[in-house]
């Protein structure tokens, strides 16, 4: 058997406290209305647990019980609503696309700004068993960008599919805060053995070290991680 470490326990919960604090300090800034938000859903779900009990002759049983439920719809109401909020937090800073890819915690190995201009266009490479995904952000020259990383992906991992990915809410485009999504539907093309050798490959390469603008995202959020 083994025996819970009841010295860590605190301290998990701490960071979680931090964690939902930090979350809840981003979201209101984007949404200042959150707290009468998360309020009233708890109020209604609440109010409409004690209606049935009243409904039923089992007004006090009934609120008893409807009261955590009345706590989890609000915090799913707070869960939705801080994603969008990260996102919006971060949408139209540098790097904000790298920080949603770094974000994956399985399945992808992301390097930020393989590529990036001095108006701040960028390629990111992420690695994955839908093979190579360029992601670009920035401007419409960020396109040629993104044909030029293709071309040297092809050279260093011949065979691999690549995929060209351009952030932003155009035709043609993903927005940010589908990106995570719109990778996990990728079709899966490479087997893990494949996968960490393409990965392998390309360690070498590396990329250019940019700053990546900081906030809840950024797995989510819950931060909105996949």
């Amino acid at each position: 058997m083994f025996k819970r470490n009841k010295a860590k326990e605190p301290k998990i919960k701490k960071v979680r406290f931090k964690t939902l604090r930090d979350a809840y300090s981003v979201t209101k800034k984007v949404k200042p209305w959150i707290g009468a938000g998360i309020f009233g859903v708890f109020a209604i779900t609440w109010a409409i647990g004690i209606s049935i009990g009243i409904a039923i002759g089992q007004p006090i049983y009934i609120a008893f019980v409807a009261l955590p439920f009345a706590a989890l719809a609000a915090m799913f109401f707070f869960t939705r609503i801080a994603s969008s909020a990260a996102y919006l937090s971060i949408e139209g800073q540098m790097g904000a696309g790298a920080s949603v890819l770094m974000a994956i915690r399985k399945g992808w190995t992301t390097t930020p700004a393989v590529a990036v201009t001095k108006n701040q266009d960028m390629v990111h490479r992420s690695v994955g068993r839908a093979g190579i995904v360029l992601t670009g952000e920035g401007t419409q020259a960020v396109r040629a960008m993104l044909q030029d990383e293709h071309r040297k992906a092809e050279r260093f991992a011949p065979g691999v599919p690549v995929t060209e990915i351009y952030v932003g809410d155009g035709t043609g485009q993903v927005p940010l805060r589908k990106l995570q999504k719109h990778l996990a539907k990728l079709p899966k093309k490479l087997s893990a053995h494949q996968m960490r050798e393409v990965r392998a490959r390309f360690k070498a390469v590396g990329g250019m070290s940019i700053p990546i603008p900081k906030g809840p995202m950024p797995k989510g959020i819950r931060v909105p991680k996949r």
